[in-house]
């Protein structure tokens, strides 16, 4: 009972911590959605070239696409006349990184890790999409049968924008996470509870095995963007350091099954081989960049900015995050929501 209770308390501080930051980004993201829809994406990555690679990657950034979005928005971009390289960068920095995870991000790990990890995504995108296109002798145009019939890929004309901007970001963004999220703080309160501290540095000195150990169990954990992050704050604080954090939160995302799955039914064998070097290879360098970055730099710590929010303000954000998450398993009567995997 004494370690449920230790890891009650490190998931409910880990909660309280993320909660702000975490709101601000589903309403954030919520708006975005709203300025930049998946027929905008459409219109601006189409054709062949370095540019629509260019754009796909950028895009991929902050873009609040929910998990039913971003493989069948991929799968119509080469339906549209979209190259394979602008397929796979959208692909590629999509997943990784978004408006909701890079403040969650700020506010846990520190503005350094806010501002590398959607220039890992980035870096990622566009060297992948480069690479499939400039292998890419075919230049063929598959046509995928990948819908998305759920309500995060509605264009929502009928409502105002303001409307459809706090649906999306408070409601259909928190049901899209809610599951990965939940597994993510768990996972997180298990490691914090249970894993002695400095285990890591202890045991594995070496920043490049860190590094390897990470992407390795990066790939078969699929955690979203988000809910990534917690669990990365718990391996910094358990002796890990920040690039084999950064490693974690680069593979975990963007090398998942369904990702994975659609690379090859629409992009093929040669490209989806290419897409999981560049990953792969991307991650660990910027992991050892980062790395390097924070002992050039000597930073004492990466999860100080939460201290900044009021202890009543952060407790009234977990609350509010907890009764959003709880809704996301009510289900209309009558209706069933689609389920949607990453």
């Amino acid at each position: 009972m004494n370690i449920l209770w230790e890891i009650g308390l490190n998931l409910w501080k880990t909660l309280c911590e993320m909660s702000p930051y975490l709101l601000f980004g589903f309403i954030f993201a919520g708006f975005l959605s709203v300025l930049v829809t998946p027929e905008t994406v459409q219109k601006h990555l189409g054709g062949r070239g370095f540019i629509p690679v260019f754009k796909a990657a950028l895009f991929g950034i902050p873009l609040p696409l929910c998990s039913c979005g971003v493989i069948p928005v991929s799968a119509s971009l080469r339906r549209h006349g979209s190259s394979k390289g602008a397929t796979a960068a959208f692909l590629i920095s999509t997943p990784q990184t978004g408006i909701d995870s890079i403040a969650v991000t700020y506010g846990m790990l520190g503005p350094v890790m806010a501002i590398f990890r959607p220039i890992a995504a980035f870096a990622s995108g566009l060297l992948g999409g480069w690479l499939i296109d400039v292998t890419d002798k075919k230049h063929d145009f598959t046509t995928v049968n990948e819908t998305c019939t759920g309500e995060c890929c509605a264009s929502g004309q009928k409502r105002n924008p303001i409307t459809r901007a706090l649906h999306y970001g408070l409601i259909t963004l928190p049901r899209d996470i809610a599951k990965p999220l939940i597994v993510g703080l768990v996972v997180a309160g298990i490691i914090s509870a249970l894993v002695p501290e400095n285990f890591f540095s202890e045991t594995i000195r070496s920043g490049i095995a860190q590094m390897f150990i990470m992407l390795i169990v990066g790939l078969p954990l699929y955690v979203c963007a988000t809910a990534s992050v917690p669990i990365a704050m718990a391996m910094i604080m358990k002796g890990i350091s920040p690039g084999a954090a950064l490693v974690f939160l680069v593979a975990g995302p963007a090398m998942n099954a369904a990702t994975l799955t659609t690379v090859w039914k629409i992009l093929g064998k040669r490209a989806t081989f290419i897409y999981l070097l560049v990953v792969a290879g991307t991650a660990l360098i910027s992991g050892i960049l980062l790395d390097g970055i924070f002992n050039i730099g000597q930073f004492s710590s990466m999860h100080h900015i939460h201290e900044l929010i009021p202890e009543w303000l952060q407790v009234a954000s977990a609350i509010i995050v907890i009764i959003m998450l709880a809704a996301t398993f009510i289900k209309p009567n009558g209706q069933h929501h689609h389920e949607h995997s990453e």
